[in-house]
């Protein structure tokens, strides 16, 4: 599987490094963003990663304008003021497991392997995804997978779950992948049915959507006037979000247009492009991981028309 960054030209140009600007990396993973960022300008970048693999890929690249903060992107806020930064140029999110991730067989993430059900960014931390499956009821079940996945036979898949674990734990990725398939038909696309019940379950395991909601949350706190805040997604609920939230801040959506003036908020984010940006056919060629991926970026006004 490629590490090569996803979209990188479509996010250095909406981010648009200058030297001596300060931009965060709020997705480490292998490190592709933050290389370029400093390849692009004299700049700083501070990494952030909850992963201890990704903490040994930033201190083996052995670059002093690299600052590296062990922890979840949502705490960004926190972690940037414990380091001694106030205010940052640009911030990038590229969202979801890495490659590096997925390629490690004994972290669970991927049904390519037999491995354990484990599923969590930081191995040192929090509930297993095996763990979540034997203490889940049915109905929560069944409700996080279609929640999270996106999944329509997830009542049938949540009801299979519970018999099973009533017998023996459900601890290993391809028993998991198996009983998916057991309830889940083949699809045209040739996209394996377990697919949609494992991503639920990494974005449940990693409480992924609230760590972007806070993230989005704490934007406004962190940049500068004219700072740039770009997420590169890879699914329809994560996009939503930031699709929302950009809307929202930049005066474009919830706002009744009859309301009076002075009702009205302020717009703080001025968006860079009204829909989504894709990546283009010759990179969804070369590299699968792209085909779902869509950026959203908007500059940071602070309110200041």
């Amino acid at each position: 599987m490629s590490h090569y960054p996803v979209m990188l030209n479509e996010v250095l140009a909406a981010l648009s490094p200058v030297d001596g600007g300060v931009y965060v990396d709020g997705t480490f993973g292998a490190g592709g963003y933050s290389k370029a960022l400093l390849d692009a300008a004299d700049c700083t970048v501070v990494a952030i990663d909850r992963d201890p693999d990704a903490q040994k890929r930033a201190e083996a690249m052995n670059e002093p304008r690299l600052i590296f903060l062990r922890g979840c992107f949502g705490d960004v806020e926190r972690l940037l003021r414990e380091a001694g930064i106030e205010k940052v140029d640009g911030f990038v999110l590229d969202l979801g497991v890495s490659s590096f991730q997925l390629d490690q067989s004994e972290r669970g993430f991927s049904f390519r392997f037999d491995a354990p059900l484990d599923m969590r960014m930081d191995p040192e931390n929090g509930q297993s995804a095996a763990d979540l499956l034997a203490t889940t009821e049915e109905t929560g079940l069944a409700d996080l997978i279609y929640k999270y996945g996106e999944e329509r036979k997830s009542r049938r898949i949540a009801h299979k779950i519970i018999e099973t674990r009533r017998e023996a734990p459900i601890s290993t990725t391809g028993q998991l992948a198996d009983i998916v398939r057991s309830c889940v038909p083949k699809s045209k696309d040739r996209i394996d049915p377990a697919t949609r019940t494992f991503q639920a379950l990494r974005i449940a395991v990693n409480d992924e959507l609230g760590e972007l909601e806070r993230a989005l949350s704490s934007v406004e706190n962190i940049l500068k006037p004219g700072g740039n805040m770009v997420v590169v997604s890879f699914h329809s609920l994560e996009d939503g979000l930031v699709k929302r939230f950009f809307r929202e801040k930049s005066g474009g959506e919830g706002v009744s247009r009859y309301a009076p003036v002075a009702e009205a908020p302020t717009p703080i984010f001025e968006l860079q492009s009204r829909k989504a940006v894709k990546p283009t056919p010759e990179e969804t060629a070369e590299n699968a991981r792209s085909r779902s991926a869509r950026l959203r970026a908007a500059t940071y006004s602070g309110g200041v028309t």
